[in-house]
């Protein structure tokens, strides 16, 4: 999944594709490199980012989702949105998946998805108070397991779990669950691991946001090991060539 985000200030790419040509160009690069989907965000989700307002959000994927579209019409466009009217709108204009790093907390979005059918990732985000390393996976279970019926009640069959990492855990945790995220396999259902230049690599390895691709290719490498399916990515390339060798590791 190469990240594509039409924002100002997002953290490492804040401001780079906010213009038509650029957009075109860089979902062209994601889709060149090989990813399998690309996740547009209109809404920064770095901390303490000001949130633009939902009509901002809406016209904002829209207009993209219709130009991307207009030159790449096969394209799998995921939609990163936390608002069930930017998601409604979005999987109208053709959003092959709709990217919630809320959890859900918009009331209204699981009757959205639900409604069409739409793929949904669900993501764990400790937004209230802060869990103990010990307490954080029986938390994460438990809010995995309850949302996960709702969501088939609402009639959404295809669902991708995402731990979160980053939102709302410290870095310890982080670590902690990159070690035990074949836990979540119990689901029964894809994970999608983001860890791409996040401040968990940067605050280990003392590095910036621009030089800590290594330490995100090291990091990569072991989620699919340890049986992340979806990888969401800035650097689609390198990404891609973990792919290749983990495949024929796992050939022979």
């Amino acid at each position: 999944m190469g990240i594509l985000n039409v924002t100002e200030d997002s953290f490492f790419d804040g401001g780079r594709y906010v213009t038509e040509d650029a957009v075109l160009k860089r979902t062209e690069q994601i889709l060149e490199e090989g990813a399998t989907l690309i996740d547009l965000g209109a809404v920064s989700t770095r901390p303490n980012a000001v949130v633009s307002d939902e009509d901002e959000e809406f016209e904002t994927v829209k207009k993209y989702l219709r130009l991307i579209f207009s030159r790449f019409p096969k394209a799998h466009v995921s939609v990163d949105t936390f608002r069930a009217k930017v998601a409604e709108m979005a999987i109208g204009e053709g959003a092959a998946m709709i990217n919630d790093v809320s959890g859900g907390a918009d009331s209204e979005m699981f009757d959205v998805v639900g409604k069409h059918s739409t793929p949904y990732v669900l993501t764990h985000n400790n937004r209230t108070t802060p869990l103990s390393t010990k307490e954080l996976i029986p938390n994460m279970l438990s809010f995995f397991g309850n949302a996960i019926e709702k969501l088939i009640a609402k009639g959404v069959k295809d669902i991708v779990i995402d731990p979160g990492f980053g939102f709302g855990k410290t870095v310890e945790q982080n670590f902690h669950l990159v070690n035990q995220l074949e836990t979540f396999s119990i689901l029964n259902f894809p994970i999608l691991a983001g860890i791409s230049r996040k401040s968990m690599i940067r605050e280990v390895l003392g590095t910036s946001v621009a030089d800590s691709l290594t330490g995100t290719t090291t990091l990569n490498t072991i989620l699919i090991s340890h049986g992340a399916s979806i990888l969401r990515v800035h650097d689609v390339k390198q990404c891609m060539e973990i792919i290749k060798i983990m495949n024929l590791l796992h050939s022979l």
